[in-house]
């Protein structure tokens, strides 16, 4: 199944580029994450909770972030298994400067197997959709937060 999304931010390249980088922030802007522990640079050990149709799943993998250009674009590898099947997937992030601020664009594929590809398969690409706009709307906020202690701070 392929993956595609674009989302705007109202900062810099460079400071989207180190949100994204951030795995505290990242890990608690993922839906499901019960945390990110790194075990190489750039390469961490994920644990996720996602519940897909009737399925509830707990899935154990890695998240790498391979290919990078700073502050312009990297590639995600997604590898996780649990009891209802697996989840694989790839993503180019792209930033670009808009508008004043920046652009991220995702484009992807995701492979899901097992359980929780029978029983949801139908909506897989939604619940995608929906776990990507959480995510960046999460970074969209925490950004917003960090500006206004930057203001309060000057």
């Amino acid at each position: 199944m392929n993956i595609a999304g674009t989302y705007a931010f109202d900062a810099p390249l460079q400071v989207v580029w180190d949100l994204l980088l951030d795995t505290e922030t990242v890990a608690a802007c993922l839906p499901g994450c019960e945390g990110l522990e790194p075990i190489d640079e750039h390469k961490y050990r994920a644990a996720l909770t996602m519940n897909i149709a009737a399925v509830t799943g707990r899935y154990e993998g890695t998240i790498e972030m391979i290919d990078l250009e700073p502050p312009r674009s990297y590639r995600l590898i997604v590898e996780g298994r649990g009891k209802a099947g697996f989840i694989n997937g790839t993503g180019a992030i792209t930033l670009t400067a808009h508008e004043g601020g920046t652009q991220a664009t995702i484009d992807g594929t995701v492979q899901v197997g097992g359980t929780i590809a029978r029983v949801g398969q139908r909506l897989l690409g939604g619940v995608s959709k929906m776990m990507m706009d959480r995510f960046f709307t999460c970074l969209q906020k925490r950004l917003a937060q960090n500006q206004v202690c930057l203001d309060n701070v000057t």
